[in-house]
C-alpha cells in the first residue's frame, strides 16, 4: 500500500506510533470544529491516475443514471410536518453511479478493503470498531457528475461519510455543508428552511483536490455537491464502514440508490 497512500505523511499503518497519535488528535479537533476532517494528498498522485484510467471506461458501460426528485430527508412526508413547510422543498439530483460488485481489480476497491484504514477512523471517531460493509453492491460507490449534473442538499442517515475525490471538475462540484444545523434532539426544521430559502450565512465550502479523503458527519450536517461546470467530470468514490458487520440494504433501498437488487 506505500505506493499508493502517502503513509510518510499520514502513518496509518503505524497504530502505535507517536505520529499516529498526533494524526489522531489533530483529526479529532477538526471533526469537532469543523464536523468533518480532510487528508489531503492521501492517496498519491499515481494511484490517482491509475483510479481515472479505472473508472472513466467502466462508468461509460456500466454506470446506474441516478436521477430524481427528493427533499432533504429522501422521505415523501415527515411526521409533525405541513407538505407546504419550508423544509420538504424538493430538489434534483443527477449523477451516474459505479457499483462495488463493478469496481473488482481497481485501487479504489483496494484501499476500502485495506484494514489500517477502518481502524483508523474508529480511532478518530471514538468506535470501538468498524466494519467494511456486507452489501454487495452498496460497499463502495464511485459517483460521476458531468456537467450540469449535481447531488443536491440532504442529510445522511450514517453517522458518519468516508469520500475520496477521485477527479475534480473544471468548475463547480463544490461540496458544501453547513455543520451543526440539527442534533439527534432537535431536528430545527425552521434553520434547514432558512437555509433551504438561502437565508443561513453559515453554509461553508470544503475545497477537495484529487487524492484527498474527507469524513464529515452527514448524519445532523447539510451538505451537496454544487453543478459541475466545464468539461472534465467530477469523480468521488464513497466509501461505507458501520459499526456493525454485514451491514445490508434493503431491495427497495438498493433499486432507489441502484436501479437494481444484486
Amino acid at each position: 500500500m506505500e505506493g499508493v497512500l502517502d503513509l510518510d505523511r499520514y502513518p496509518l499503518d503505524r497504530p502505535d506510533s507517536p505520529a499516529y497519535e498526533e494524526l489522531v488528535d489533530g483529526c479529532r479537533r477538526q471533526m469537532a470544529a469543523n464536523g468533518m476532517f480532510n487528508l489531503d494528498g492521501l492517496v498519491r498522485p499515481a494511484a490517482i491516475e491509475r483510479a481515472v484510467r479505472e473508472i472513466l471506461p467502466r462508468s461509460e458501460r456500466l454506470a446506474y443514471t441516478h436521477q430524481r426528485q427528493h427533499n432533504v430527508y429522501f422521505q415523501d412526508a415527515v411526521a409533525g410536518l405541513p407538505p407546504d413547510h419550508g423544509a420538504l422543498k424538493r430538489f434534483d439530483t443527477l449523477h451516474h453511479t459505479l457499483c462495488d460488485d463493478q469496481l473488482d481489480g481497481t485501487v479504489i476497491h483496494e484501499i476500502y478493503e485495506w484494514t489500517p484504514l477502518p481502524a483508523f477512523l474508529a480511532r478518530v471517531l471514538d468506535r470501538p470498531r468498524l466494519f467494511t460493509m456486507g452489501d454487495p453492491l452498496g460497499r463502495v460507490n464511485v459517483i460521476r457528475y458531468r456537467a450540469g449534473e449535481t447531488l443536491n442538499w440532504h442529510f445522511d442517515r450514517s453517522l458518519f461519510t468516508t469520500t475520496l475525490l477521485i477527479q475534480a471538475p473544471d468548475e463547480g462540484g463544490e461540496f458544501e455543508y453547513r455543520s451543526k444545523l440539527r442534533s439527534d434532539d432537535d431536528p430545527n426544521y425552521d434553520g434547514v428552511a432558512r437555509l433551504l430559502d438561502g437565508r443561513d450565512p453559515d453554509i461553508r465550502v470544503n475545497p477537495l483536490a484529487a487524492g484527498t479523503l474527507n469524513v464529515f458527519a452527514g448524519k445532523n450536517t447539510l451538505h451537496r455537491v454544487s453543478q459541475v461546470r466545464g468539461q472534465r467530470d467530477r469523480l468521488v468514490a464513497v466509501y461505507s464502514y458501520y459499526e456493525t458487520p454485514d451491514v445490508m440494504f434493503s431491495d427497495r433501498e438498493r433499486i432507489g440508490f441502484y436501479g437494481r437488487t444484486m
